[in-house]
């Protein structure tokens, strides 16, 4: 089961300090749109994503479909069947994906200590 591309994303007060304080740590701009309060930074092989009044907590974020530098997979497990794998083995999922659909799909769920786990696949 390859969960893909691995980040932090991070919900942030300010988004401009958390950029400023970032960058100083060697974090340089990967995408996003700060006038949409969200950015994703990269330093080497780590990402994390500035997230301005989007989410209540930090989350751990998996991306099917994409490689740590931010490269398209040519293979990959799609969230769906991941979503499937993770039901049969009794976990529960707090947001699920449309089984029926393809391409781009999320689902979400919560490890026992309460920490959001976000499985969101942009392919």
């Amino acid at each position: 089961m390859e969960l893909g591309a691995f980040s932090i994303s991070l919900a942030v007060k300010d988004i401009e300090a958390s950029r400023d304080f970032y960058a100083k740590l060697g974090f340089e701009s990967l995408g996003g749109d700060i006038a949409q309060n969200w950015l994703i930074l990269k330093n080497g092989d780590h990402v994390i994503g500035l997230f301005q009044g989007m989410f209540d907590k930090n989350m751990l974020t998996f991306n099917p479909g994409w490689a740590q530098d931010a490269s398209e997979l040519d293979e990959f497990t799609d969230v769906r069947a991941l979503q499937k794998h993770l039901k049969e083995a009794g976990v529960a999922i707090d947001s699920e994906a449309d089984e029926s659909s393809t391409g781009p799909a999320h689902i979400m769920l919560t490890d026992p200590d309460g920490n959001p786990i976000l499985i969101d696949q942009h392919r």
